[in-house]
């Protein structure tokens, strides 16, 4: 979950140093010279584009991926901890090349720590890409704008907070109409409050600490930004989390988050948490009451370290939401809503039964009417794996898992806290993983992609 303690640079569960990465080759629309595996066979339903090596000019290691697509262009944006600090690659022709990698302006630098990316479109074409930074004693998002659709990001405004030697953490960003876009990311005024459970190869999850989502809104394009305004109920220590998001085309701003139960607000100790969905109304001003989502009783652990928990919408706004729960298992759960999160439907699982205590990093993103593609990234088999399946409203699940990924990644090596899916048409998903294959005989964490067109949707 956080990839940055105290105020130590570069702590990861696999520490990775800034200064490893080596100068990101010179921007140009091209194929990757791919470490790029071959296609998988076609199967009845889907074909499996080839595993893309995105990450492949940057050295040293590379990971934690989020995407974003602009559908009427067909471009895919990927961002990911990489290239000296922030990466950012672009596809032109709808996943099945990438250009090389740049660093997001702002994010490499000799006195900072970077981590948690993110990245959205607007329906003008505008990027937004995103990061969270450790500098000057302080820790906040800074967002990166762009104009000429990823090509370059002129604009640069960092969101410091308030208050001094604060924490913070994961930031999400969505884009409305007109010039609006929003960010949500986890803020505490008070980082000494904040202690934590780090995995060997993953990274590090809460113990104890004053957590709280926060959104910030500019209404220019990213250049300023509003005020921190708490989402999640209880400020200053309200235990939440990690808060993907969405923008309806009316303004409506939906979220998901993973809340913990602080059990005491002098040491900030928590219980374990469950996902939860708010909505606002009037611009993220106020927030409606928090609606629990699935049985009270699973829960996520307090020594989860990856980022738990995903959220979009498809072309009739149906509402979707996916986490994992632990406890004599680990298991990944589907729910979804048809009336703007007003109600939601019981718990589809997604993955499967057997996987035991497997880590699932989840991920999901609504395609047609009534249609939700659901990847996830796993351990189950013995290395990281990346699946996705396809799901309708009215019928279930439409597939099994689908193994998209073609190598299985070392799992010694920290894959990231997140990956990323995204739907280019109605039958057409884009995803995206981190994975460490043998580089010169050392297992380095690579970014790869692929494109997986479900025909028979």
């Amino acid at each position: 979950m956080i990839d940055a303690q105290a105020e130590s640079l570069g702590r990861l569960g696999m520490v990775i140093d800034k200064n490893v990465f080596a100068p990101a080759a010179a921007a140009a629309v091209a194929a990757i010279a791919t470490a790029a595996v071959a296609s998988a066979a076609p199967s009845a339903g889907y074909t499996i584009g080839p595993n893309i090596n995105i990450s492949a000019s940057c050295s040293g290691q590379n990971a934690e991926v989020l995407q974003a697509v602009d559908r009427g262009l067909g471009y895919v944006y990927e961002e990911w901890m990489g290239c000296r600090g922030i990466a950012f690659a672009r596809s032109t022709d709808g996943g099945r090349t990438f250009g090389a990698p740049i660093s997001v302006p702002g994010s490499v630098g000799s006195n900072v720590n970077v981590w948690d990316p993110a990245v959205a479109v607007a329906s003008d074409g505008t990027v937004y890409a995103g990061f969270m930074i450790a500098k000057a004693g302080e820790w906040y998002p800074v967002v990166a704008t762009s104009f000429d659709h990823g090509a370059t990001f002129p604009q640069v405004a960092s969101l410091v907070p308030p208050d001094a030697k604060n924490w913070g953490d994961r930031p999400f960003l969505a884009a409305g109409a007109d010039g609006i876009v929003y960010l949500t990311w986890d803020y505490g005024p008070e980082r000494t409050s904040v202690t934590f459970i780090c995995a060997a190869a993953g990274s590090c999850a809460f113990a104890t600490g004053d957590l709280n989502v926060v959104i910030q809104k500019s209404t220019d394009h990213g250049r300023t930004w509003g005020p921190i305004i708490p989402v999640s109920p209880g400020f200053p220590a309200s235990g939440g989390d990690s808060a993907p998001f969405l923008v309806e085309s009316s303004g409506r701003i939906d979220l998901s988050y993973q809340g913990y139960h602080i059990t005491d607000t002098t040491t900030y100790s928590m219980d374990p948490a469950n996902t939860y969905f708010t909505s606002s109304g009037d611009g993220g001003a106020t927030w409606s009451k928090p609606v629990l989502l699935g049985p009270p009783d699973l829960t996520m652990s307090l020594s989860e370290w990856w980022i738990d928990g995903a959220f979009s919408a498809d072309s009739a706004g149906n509402l979707f939401a996916t986490w994992d729960t632990q406890g004599s298992e680990d298991a990944g759960w589907l729910s979804f809503s048809t009336d703007h999160g007003k109600h939601w439907s019981a718990l589809a699982r997604v993955t499967p039964s057997g996987d035991g205590n497997a880590v699932h990093i989840m991920e999901v993103a609504g395609g047609g009417s009534g249609i939700a593609y659901v990847s996830y990234l796993s351990d189950a088999s013995g290395g990281y794996q990346l699946y996705v399946r396809q799901y309708s409203i009215t019928k279930g699940w439409l597939t099994p898992p689908i193994l998209v990924s073609a190598q299985s990644g070392d799992i010694s090596v920290w894959p990231g806290d997140t990956t990323g899916i995204s739907t280019l048409s109605g039958t057409k998903v884009v995803v995206s993983w981190g994975s460490a294959i043998l580089v010169n005989n050392q297992p380095r964490a690579q970014i790869f992609a692929a494109v997986v067109d479900f025909q028979s949707a």
